[in-house]
């Protein structure tokens, strides 16, 4: 009889191999079917697919509850999308879930975004931490231009920080003109780069880490010439804006918000800044047509029609 954990093997094994999906995913889709297989052991649940129907589903659900919303929802996706390859590949009849009705509502939040002042104290704290290292050879030196090239590239592109970690040397161009990103769904897109300070901080980066570029492919390196990891650039992004003086809980995923909603104010089309982010869809990218409160300011009182009400009251006493 088959079980739960033969069949996520070979629902990894197809993902992996057949999908071609990244290695985030499957780690992902691992852990997520790794911890209801714990549920299952814990609470005394066979372990056989024929046995796990709606009922088990929902006790599962209902131990997800005081989960955050949007990790519930990536929960039961995975494990959806392992049943769904379950019927397809006829090793069970019928897909519980089918037989369940699931709705998880999120908050709508706005994206937090960082005004184009705050970005320039961090970046001003950056290099002026460069500035005051004494000796270029030492590693200090090293790690805070590689900091600088991040701070840069994130603001120049808007990518993702797993997009950055793992960029490789290869698809960054000669001279810096573009970079090509991999991005969710193994699906790439070229950015190019058209900004002179971001593209001496990345020369500038790639001179100082040239041997462990070489040595590695990757082009964001740690001290364990190893690629840099998702949460070093989080850290690192909190120590310079905690060196700007600036108290917003800032991630690497604020400049992605700040690079759209600042090229959104001004005036570039959705569709662009959709590809710029690798929005699959232009919904996800609509939730940067929010407008902060100095744009809405401006608008009010240049666009605003009871200025041409004014105009008008002005000619007819005239």
């Amino acid at each position: 009889m088959n079980t739960i954990i033969k069949a996520s093997e070979d629902f990894i094994f197809h993902c992996r191999f057949e999908k071609g999906l990244s290695s985030k995913t499957i780690q992902s889709y691992s852990s997520d079917i790794n911890q209801f297989i714990d549920f299952l052991h814990s609470n005394s649940h066979s372990i056989k697919l024929i046995e796990i129907d709606k009922f088990v589903l929902k006790k599962y659900l209902q131990l997800l509850s005081d989960w955050k919303p949007k990790t519930i929802k990536r929960k039961i996706a995975t494990l959806k999308a392992l049943f769904n390859f379950l019927e397809f590949e006829d090793e069970i009849k019928v897909n519980p879930f089918r037989k369940i009705r699931i709705q998880i509502k999120e908050s709508k939040t706005l994206p937090s975004v960082l005004n184009i002042s705050d970005v320039h104290k961090i970046f001003k704290s950056a290099y002026n931490n460069r500035d005051r290292v004494s000796s270029q050879e030492s590693y200090t030196f090293k790690e805070i231009t590689r900091d600088i090239a991040i701070l840069e590239l994130l603001f120049a592109t808007g990518i993702r920080v797993s997009e950055l970690c793992s960029l490789e040397a290869k698809n960054i161009s000669p001279n810096f003109a573009s970079i090509l990103v991999l991005g969710k769904g193994n699906k790439e897109r070229s950015i190019q780069i058209c900004n002179q300070e971001t593209i001496m901080a990345l020369k500038m980066y790639q001179k100082a880490f040239k041997c462990e570029i070489n040595q590695t492919g990757y082009f964001f390196i740690n001290k364990l010439c190893k690629p840099i990891s998702d949460q070093s650039v989080r850290f690192m992004i909190k120590k310079y804006s905690r060196l700007a003086k600036i108290e917003k809980n800032i991630t690497p995923h604020t400049f992605r918000h700040t690079f759209a909603t600042l090229l959104l104010e001004e005036g570039v089309d959705l569709i662009y800044i959709q590809h710029l982010l690798g929005h699959s869809s232009i919904m996800t990218t609509q939730i940067y047509t929010h407008v902060n409160h100095v744009m809405q300011k401006k608008i009010l009182r240049s666009k605003h029609p009871r200025k041409k009400m004014k105009m008008l009251e002005e000619i007819q006493t005239s």
